[in-house]
């Protein structure tokens, strides 16, 4: 939190460099965030892209309140969700791999092993409801509380709990019947 305040305060100051610093910390968690809620890492990408660029031209009146990662989970989010909206048909398509990088896998067979989890979990996340799953990602991945959740979305705590359960409760299901089959 100090160090994001520090990023944030020289960024305020012009420092456009820091803006590397601040990406490179936060690109992989909200890639995964945009890519399960979209369900196409290419659209993602472009997702997280776009919330940077408008980061960027906030600079001299953006004011850090909270969790920078937060702030940042909670416009890519929002972004997600206004693709979604202008197209449907786009949500449907066939998740792409999201796995780990290249760097974060042994060998060739651990790679694999990680990528068919991760094809496996994507899909069965493209199939939740989207509230459920971006209630999911935002607590998971964006690590938002369930109050933060719930302001953004205009809906009780209570719902957005409910949400989380469910989700969690249709991804088991989901998961242990590909198992069990």
């Amino acid at each position: 939190m100090l160090e994001d305040k520090l990023l944030i305060w020289k960024f305020n100051r012009g420092d456009r460099a820091v803006l590397h610093a601040i990406y490179d910390k936060y690109k992989h968690d909200l890639v995964t965030l945009a890519a399960a809620l979209l369900t196409d890492v290419a659209l993602a990408e472009d997702v997280v892209h776009d919330t940077f660029v408008s980061f960027i031209e906030s600079a001299q009146r953006f004011r850090l309140t909270g969790s920078l990662k937060g702030y940042l989970a909670t416009c890519v989010a929002n972004r997600a969700r206004n693709v979604n909206k202008s197209n449907r048909a786009r949500r449907s398509a066939a998740p792409q791999n999201a796995g780990a990088t290249a760097g974060d896998r042994d060998n060739p067979e651990s790679q694999a092993i990680i990528d068919e989890q991760s094809q496996r979990l994507m899909q069965a996340l493209a199939k939740l409801p989207y509230e459920q799953r971006e209630v999911l990602m935002l607590r998971s991945r964006a690590g938002l509380t369930f109050r933060a959740i719930a302001q953004q979305q205009n809906v009780s705590i209570n719902t957005v709990q409910g949400r989380c359960r469910y989700a969690i409760d249709k991804l088991r299901c989901l998961l242990d019947g590909e198992v069990t089959q």
